[in-house]
Parts: C-alpha cells; structure tokens; sequence
C-alpha cells in the first residue's frame, strides 16, 4: 500500500515536471518572433545637429532628446505614418497647426505705373482715322485696285492700334468719334488720364478689361484716384518681362501729367474656396509641399498643387481635403526631420 502511494507520488512529480518543461519551450517559441520583430536601433542622432552621435540615449544642451537611428529592415511599424516628433519636442520647437477649410479668398495686385505720354500712339490714331476718310472718298470709285488698297491701309492701321495696346472696342468706338485722344500727351481739363500699367507673369492671368483699378501718387499723398482697366497689349516686354495694360483714370483738376510714376491696386473678384495658409506651405522651387497633421505625433510630408495667392492664403487645386490639419510654424524643423530619416 506505502509502496504505491510513493510511486503515485513519484509520477505526479514527473507529471508536473514535464509540463513545466513543455510549457517554457512554448514560451520560447511564442516570445522568438517578438525579439526578432523588436526594432533595433543603431545609434541616436542630435536633433539639432546630426553629425553628432551617441551609441546610447543623451539629451542636447536643450534638453532634447537624441533622435533614435533604426535599421531601416526593423524599423517601427509607425514610420510608415511619416515623421515622428515626440510631444516635448513639439512644444519645445513650438509647433503650430491649422485646420483647411474654405476661406473668402479676394486677390490684391499691386504694381507700379505711369502717367501716359504716347504721342506715338496719337498719331497712329489719326492715320487710322484719315485712312478712314480715304475710303469714304473712294467709295464711289470704279476700280477694285483702289478698293483694295484702301482695305488694306485701314487693316494695317487698325492692326498698329491693337499692338499699341488698344482694345477692338476702344477702336471702334475711336472711329465712331472721329477724333484721336489728345490725353494721350496732353490732357486737357475735364479730361480722364490714360495710367500705363506693368503687369507681371505671375499676375496676366488675374488681370482682366473692366477690373477696377485705384492709383496713388507721391505728389498727392492721402488721395486715390479710380478707374478701370481698357486694355492689355498682346506681347510682353522682353526686357521686364510685364505685359501693359491700358487704364483710364478719372483725373479731377487735371492734377495727374503726363509721366508721372504712380502706385497702382487691383482687385480680382472674390471667391469662397479651399486655402492653406501661406506659412504652412514649402516651396523648393521644384515642388509645394504641406506637413500634414497625423495621429500618435506624425506628421505626413504631401505634395499640393496651388493656385493664386490671396492675402496669407493659397488657393489650394488639389493635395488637401477640407477638415485636414496642417502645420504653420516648425515645419522647417520636421522638413529636416524627414530628410534626415
């Protein structure tokens, strides 16, 4: 009877053993793939400075903490996300972001400009105006010759003005008075004044005929003069490479002469769409780009496509999504984060 109990005893023990045996070989096999799968870091970086290393963890004379170095075969899962700043990083650097959303967008152009003094555009008026007057003196002649050379006077005339920078408009209703400008060099009282505007590339698509148009002067400071865009001229300067538009300003008391240099404001008619502030935005020269706001303390570097430029805003064509985060102030700091990684 002692004999059997004792050997039940011995088979427990062998029992309990065993299975603990067993139970750390599967704890071995369940914890090998985590330890392969752990990261490993291969040294940290100064944030601020990346030539300078440690083997361990170190802190800047900031406070900042080195920036681990993975091996890019097992680096975290979350790289993936983009660039990770930790959260006292963020407030150390300060950080700052912005939600997109529609704003009332409104152009302001300004550029510079001058008072008109074009004779050379007056007398290419009266020629086109007397070759105007030949034709209606040979109207009643025989000949097709004379009728075409008159066509052909009054086509190569009309084609100056248009170079000039007159409108088909202006010129039709030039013909319909009969009389060329004379403020195009000497202004008369009651006259409106003819303003010459320089209207950079980056601006030709937003300037229009009709575009309201407000001027400044130094010798009237604290007065403004209105008026409205004529006319664009059809070829740029190959100098200052603008193109001229033509303005008619009202001119009260006669007070603007002729070559007088003025400071011009247009404004494009206003919009509602979707912007980006203008600081979060990183121009290369190449290529925009915006860091956008990610979860857990990433950030997304995203290419985006932008269109006009309007007070601090851009108009934003494509790249965001209304309701998105983006970040206003440190983004140079995580732009070297990213290229750094």
């Amino acid at each position: 009877m002692k004999k059997n109990i004792f050997i039940e005893i011995i088979l427990i023990i062998l029992v309990v053993a065993a299975a603990a045996v067993i139970g750390t070989a599967a704890g071995r096999k369940v914890n090998k793939p985590q330890e392969s799968a752990k990261p490993k870091i291969l040294y940290y970086r100064n944030p601020m400075n990346p030539q300078i290393t440690s083997p361990v963890p170190a802190k800047d004379q900031m406070g900042m903490d080195y920036v681990p170095v993975y091996d890019e075969k097992t680096q975290p899962a979350g790289a993936a996300k983009g660039v990770y700043v930790s959260p006292e990083k963020q407030e150390l650097v300060g950080i700052q972001r912005e939600k997109i959303g529609k704003q009332h967008l409104e152009r302001e152009i300004r550029t510079v400009g001058r008072i008109a003094y074009d004779p050379e555009l007056y007398v290419a008026q009266a020629e086109y105006l007397q070759a105007l007057k030949a034709k209606d003196l040979t109207v009643d002649s025989t000949l097709p010759v004379i009728k075409q050379q008159m066509d052909s006077m009054i086509a190569a005339a009309e084609k100056r003005l248009l170079l000039l920078g007159m409108s088909k408009d202006q010129i039709k209703e030039l013909a319909q008075k009969g009389q060329p400008q004379r403020n195009l060099y000497l202004p008369e009282e009651g006259d409106k004044a003819w303003v010459y505007i320089a209207i950079y590339e980056s601006d030709i698509a937003a300037v229009k005929e009709g575009m309201p148009v407000e001027i400044t002067a130094v010798a009237f400071p604290g007065e403004r003069f209105e008026g409205k865009i004529a006319a664009l001229t059809p070829v740029a300067d190959p100098v200052t490479r603008t193109l001229n538009a033509r303005a008619e300003i009202d001119n009260p008391g006669n007070r603007l002469k002729p070559e007088m240099r003025v400071d011009v404001v247009m404004k494009g008619d206003p919009e509602e769409a979707l912007a980006v502030p203008e600081e979060a935005v990183v121009d290369t020269g190449e290529r925009q780009v915006v860091f956008v706001v990610k979860p857990d303390g990433y950030f997304e570097k995203r290419d985006v496509k932008l269109g006009v430029k309007a007070g601090n805003y851009y108009k934003v064509i494509s790249g965001l999504s209304e309701g998105e985060e983006v970040v206003t102030s440190g983004n140079f700091f995580i732009d070297s984060e990213s290229t750094l990684r």
